[in-house]
């Protein structure tokens, strides 16, 4: 059965299955007669030749410039063919599956003044899984996403476009939001992994579960704080490495990188959560230009094209993700050395002999420090264009297309941690890990065996990096990811 888009909101497990999956959609009947309205609006004020932005004008700096109603359909078309300028690799097909229902649930609102055929064309692109090829580079973020908008437009121009329908195809933020939800989703399989990786690697370390007592976190207040302690808790209940520790053990802290994981991965929840409404008002709000609004017959020229919210909430996932694989990064350096985790040198038998996570450690530190050069905010700088028509600019999309990168860079530090973890874990044997961490282990050890000796170290990495960037650890986080996983 086809998701209806139109009336009711994208939600946010919605849209993840959208970019997963590729569920089917289809349009909201009850939009047809507001889309309706709208286009008898437009048709209108062609008739009356009043001029009205990019209906009967020019575009950006030539919007002076009156259109005979003649052209008015040859302009959509040369506004698409002009503005197909993008650059660069492809899209990949869930950032396109995204964009294309994103464009949809837009142009449904009967804001845009398109004919309802425009929308069963991009329906049927999407639901037939004909994805265009849409270069990933040559939008600023403003005004819309224009350059790579136009060509996911190029693919429906065997249809002819009517006055305005060229322009609503390209004025908006749907490819920004997208990649923008495409990397939110990631990194949520991402702290997910992260959070059982940790709390694997405090058994590892013969760490102490205290620092997770809610009443620490209570005291402070911040609700991903104390949410991802409870989980820490959950990971760690009943584990037999921590009931040793507590018979005699001379450490009375752990390394921040153990101890404060609360409060550094319920910052970075925080902060995924926030970003996660702002991407989710955004997936369903009208972000073209001018608007349409037939119920008096006016269309209104804004800035709603204007992605700043996506930059912002993209750079702050940026952060969140650096922070998550940098604290990870820490804990498997104090995992490799002795001195503080009192497993042998490298987590491996016969030191020396083997090098055991030597490398595997500068493998993370090397992703860890590629994040931070990739988290610098991109919304900060602005390039005018449109011969300073368009005199400030969001830089959202590119904010939010190294996302991707920056996940797939964290996914590799967080497989390298499990594997120590892993590794540390069966260094505690006979004594036994915490039943829901003994499930992560086992998912470990269902790809990669214990490390007894030196071996071609790259497979077993990518292996669980893929576990990673598939969701496999979600369950751990339980019900804290803002999509639910």
């Amino acid at each position: 059965m086809s998701h209806l888009v139109g009336r009711q909101p994208l939600s946010l497990p919605v849209l993840r299955r959208i970019a997963a999956d590729g569920i089917p959609l289809s349009l909201d009947p009850a939009c047809i007669p507001g889309l309706q309205a709208a286009v008898a609006a437009i048709e209108q004020i062609v008739d009356a030749g009043a001029p009205a932005y990019g209906i009967n004008t020019g575009f950006g700096k030539l919007a002076q410039t009156k259109i005979e109603r003649s052209e008015l359909e040859h302009l959509q078309e040369n506004l698409v063919l002009s503005h197909a300028a993008g650059v660069g690799p492809p899209l990949t097909d869930d950032a396109v599956r995204l964009t294309i229902a994103l464009k949809v649930a837009s142009l449904a609102r009967g804001r845009s003044g398109v004919r309802p055929e425009v929308i069963d064309a991009l329906l049927a692109l999407y639901n037939q899984r004909r994805y265009p090829h849409i270069p990933s580079k040559g939008s600023v973020g403003a005004s819309g996403d224009l350059a790579p908008l136009a060509h996911l437009a190029m693919a429906l121009m065997p249809m002819r476009f009517a006055p305005k329908e060229g322009l609503a195809l390209l004025n908006g933020t749907q490819v920004s939001t997208g990649l923008a939800l495409k990397g939110l989703f990631a990194i949520e399989n991402v702290f997910a992994a992260a959070l059982a990786a940790g709390a694997l690697s405090v058994d590892a370390a013969m760490g102490s579960d205290t620092p997770f007592d809610d009443r620490i976190h209570e005291l402070r207040g911040h609700a991903g704080q104390r949410d991802t302690a409870a989980a820490y808790r959950a990971l760690l209940a009943g584990s037999e490495i921590r009931a040793s520790h507590l018979m005699g053990d001379d450490r009375v802290q752990d390394p921040y990188s153990l101890r404060c994981q609360p409060q550094v991965m319920g910052a970075c929840l925080d902060a995924m959560r926030n970003a996660a409404e702002t991407l989710r008002i955004e997936a369903n709000g009208v972000s073209d230009n001018p608007l349409v609004f037939a119920e008096t017959r006016e269309v209104l020229s804004g800035g709603n094209f204007h992605a700043e919210p996506v930059a912002l909430a993209a750079d702050a996932l940026a952060l969140a993700c650096a922070e998550i694989g940098a604290l990870a990064e820490r804990r498997i350096a104090l995992l490799i050395d002795g001195a503080i985790s009192r497993l042998p040198p490298f987590i491996v038998e016969h030191g020396g002999l083997n090098s055991g996570f030597m490398v595997a450690q500068v493998t993370a530190a090397a992703l860890a420090s590629e994040n931070k050069a990739l988290a610098h905010p991109a919304s900060v700088d602005s390039l005018p264009t449109s011969a300073n028509q368009e005199d400030h600019v969001s830089m959202a999309t590119f904010a939010a297309r190294r996302l991707a990168d920056m996940a797939d860079n964290s996914a590799g530090i967080i497989a390298i941690e499990l594997l120590a973890a892993a590794q540390g874990v069966d260094f505690r044997r006979p004594r036994r890990t915490s039943p829901a961490l003994q499930q992560v282990h086992a998912e470990v050890r269902s790809e990669v065996p214990f490390y007894d000796r030196d071996r071609h170290f790259a497979p077993d990495i990518e292996a669980i990096k893929a576990m990673v960037l598939a969701g496999r650890f979600n369950r751990h986080a339980g019900t804290l990811l803002p999509s639910g996983g």
